[in-house]
């Protein structure tokens, strides 16, 4: 599967290279057979290094750097990989995003932690 749409890749890249102070996340990729999750907003140069919150499904959601490389090839159960949320659309902005999984201990899209 396609990680992301060239509109959402040209988005991440100019996200990067400007750095916005409070990005809203541009892409959403999941687990379909876990827990994990990741609201991405930036792109490095590199092409690989996206920076985003990312919750593994063990509790402790985090504000860091990720490699698209190395999502692209993690596998779940039954062998399925990553995919794309085809229908997010970010509300609010990556902090606020942030902070409801801090208190939820788990990314939040709706509900009373926003």
């Amino acid at each position: 599967m396609k990680l992301m749409t060239k509109k959402q890749r040209e988005k991440l890249l100019d996200n990067g290279k400007n750095r916005p102070e409070d990005a809203r996340p541009v892409i959403k990729l999941f687990d379909p057979t876990g827990a994990a999750t990741w609201l991405l907003t930036e792109l490095d140069e590199d092409g690989d290094t996206l920076f985003g919150l990312a919750d593994l499904g063990f509790g402790f959601p985090e504000l860091g750097y990720c490699s698209l490389e190395e999502i692209s090839a993690l596998r779940g159960r039954f062998g399925l990989g990553i995919e794309r949320d085809f229908h997010f659309q970010a509300k609010h902005p990556l902090s606020t995003y942030a902070e409801a999984a801090r208190n939820a201990r788990h990314i939040v899209e709706f509900g009373p932690e926003l």
